[in-house]
């Protein structure tokens, strides 16, 4: 019952608010969503997500990816046979995180749905729902502190601030937001590589004698600076996150070595898809740094496979799983859903997706 087929198909779904941070902004999620079929006619779907700024990855070269090399690596192969087919998928290509994830992703979810299983439980977890926080967009204070508020009475109480655009200012956003939301809900913030290591030491200094009560950072500096991530580690008190200094199991090492962070977030699109992320997390865990689970704006095909390995491992930390939370218009029939907090995962098959169709473009009004 050998793969008979791999298509992709591009899809731009708008979202209800802009999401804008310290290196872009965006009104839709635009992304790859590649489908895998065997001789049954058993599917399993998978996504790469466009992210100009993060990996340099683009649709048509995601779908150049697939089409060509990813495809050749599969077709025609048993899916049963899921770490040979995966090896194949790695080996296929240099780089192309996004790609080879997508292609991964629709792999496992194929192997799931052959053996009638939720891919959570697939993977070895018993979980059916996993807990996300919801982020705050890059603004100013008191629009900030009016949507922190209306996110807390959708049932939220993990909030991810953006922030790195500006240092003193970053410190009003973050002060304003805790005085609107009160001591009971945990803020983390999320720099996307905007600080240099002394303005992130300043930064997060000043937060840290306002009383604000930070979890993390993530990624305060640049993330090939890892000698500038330690130093910010060794000079403050909050935990700081690895995030974009991570794609792969050298990245981690290296974080590790260096002590350059107390925690990483593994995402599916950076570590080319679920079989890279368990070792990550694995590696992670044996050397005692903190984890978490993320995505870039994907749909609920990609935030599927991501809080499916959160119900299968867990992390030491609420995962970042609200990507498919911001699209007004879904492209997925069938999959997760959002319960406030809660992403509930599907009794159904590998990611219980049924279809995925092109939703309507969204206008600025």
């Amino acid at each position: 019952m050998p793969i008979i087929d791999v298509t992709t198909q591009v899809v731009s779904a708008p979202l209800h608010t802009p999401f804008v941070t310290a290196l872009r902004r965006t009104t839709t999620t635009d992304t790859v969503v590649v489908t895998v079929t065997d001789t049954d006619g058993h599917r399993g779907y998978g996504e790469a997500p466009q992210v100009w700024k993060v990996t340099g990855e683009s649709l048509a070269g995601a779908r150049a990816c697939i089409d060509g090399p990813l495809r050749a690596a599969v077709l025609g192969r048993d899916p049963d046979d899921l770490q040979a087919l995966l090896r194949a998928v790695r080996g296929a290509a240099v780089a192309n995180h996004g790609a080879k994830g997508a292609v991964d992703v629709a792999l496992h979810d194929l192997a799931a749905r052959r053996a009638g299983l939720p891919l959570a439980r697939y993977l070895g977890g018993a979980a059916d729902t996993v807990r996300t926080d919801v982020t705050l967009s890059v603004d100013e204070p008191e629009r900030l502190a009016t949507a922190a508020r209306a996110r807390v009475a959708d049932g939220f109480d993990v909030l991810k601030i953006k922030v790195g655009t500006d240092p003193v200012g970053d410190v009003a956003r973050i002060t304003a937001i805790r005085a609107a939301v009160g001591p009971d809900v945990q803020i983390r913030l999320d720099a996307n590589q905007g600080w240099t290591p002394r303005q992130a030491v300043r930064a997060i200094r000043a937060m840290e004698d306002s009383g604000a009560g930070i979890e993390l950072v993530e990624q305060p500096v640049a993330g090939h600076d890892i000698a500038g991530l330690a130093h910010v580690t060794a000079h403050v008190d909050t935990p700081t996150l690895a995030d974009e200094a991570v794609y792969g199991v050298r990245d981690l090492l290296a974080v590790i070595q260096q002590r350059a962070a107390d925690m990483v977030n593994v995402k599916l699109a950076k570590s080319a898809g679920l079989g890279p992320a368990r070792t990550l997390l694995e590696l992670a865990a044996a050397a005692g740094v903190g984890t978490m689970v993320g995505s870039m704006m994907e749909t609920h095909v990609g935030l599927g496979a991501a809080a499916s390995l959160v119900a299968a491992y867990g992390t030491t930390a609420v995962s970042d799983l609200d990507a498919a939370w911001w699209i007004s218009d879904t492209p997925v029939v069938g999959g997760i859903r959002y319960d406030g907090a809660t992403v509930l995962l599907p009794d159904a098959p590998g990611l219980g997706i049924e279809g995925v169709v092109d939703p309507p473009m969204h206008t600025e009004p």
